[in-house]
C-alpha cells in the first residue's frame, strides 16, 4: 500500500512537471527585429520559401524567422504572434532566414501586411523592435 503510494506520487509529479513545461514552452516571449521582407517573386526576399518551396503574397501576414527559431523547418505553417507596442498579429511562418548566410540570429522578416497589421509608422519601416511567441 506504502509502495503504491509513494509511485502514486511520483507520477503526479512526473505529470505536472510535464504540464507545466508544455505551458511554458508555447508561452515563452521572445525578443526581435522585425524586418521588411518581399516573399514574391521578384522581390528582395530572394528565392522561394524553404517550407514549400513557393512563393507567396505580400498581401498575406507571413514571416521568415532566423535559423535556430526556423528550428530545421520545425514552426513551418504555424502561426506566431508578434507584438509592437499595444498592437499583436498573427504571421504564418512560411521561410528561414538563413543566420550563416548573414541573416541576424533575432530576425522575424516579415511582409508587409504584419507592418501594416501592427500599424508600424513608415517612418520605421524596414527595421524596428518588437517580441513574439508561438500563436
Amino acid at each position: 500500500m506504502k509502495q503504491s503510494i509513494i509511485s502514486f506520487i511520483i507520477l503526479l509529479f512526473i505529470f505536472f512537471y510535464l504540464f507545466i513545461f508544455s505551458i511554458n514552452g508555447h508561452s515563452t516571449t521572445r525578443k526581435a527585429t522585425l524586418t521588411l521582407n518581399s516573399f514574391e517573386k521578384g522581390g528582395d526576399g530572394g528565392g522561394p520559401s524553404e517550407c514549400d518551396g513557393h512563393y507567396h503574397s505580400n498581401k498575406d501576414p507571413i514571416v521568415a524567422l532566423s535559423t535556430r527559431w526556423y528550428n530545421h523547418g520545425h514552426r513551418c505553417f504555424k502561426h506566431i504572434k508578434i507584438n509592437y507596442r499595444d498592437r499583436s498579429v498573427r504571421a504564418k511562418v512560411v521561410d528561414e532566414c538563413d543566420s550563416t548566410r548573414g541573416c541576424k540570429d533575432d530576425i522575424v522578416d516579415a511582409s508587409i501586411a504584419v507592418w501594416r497589421a501592427l500599424k508600424v509608422p513608415k517612418s520605421q519601416w524596414g527595421e524596428t523592435e518588437v517580441t513574439w511567441s508561438d500563436a
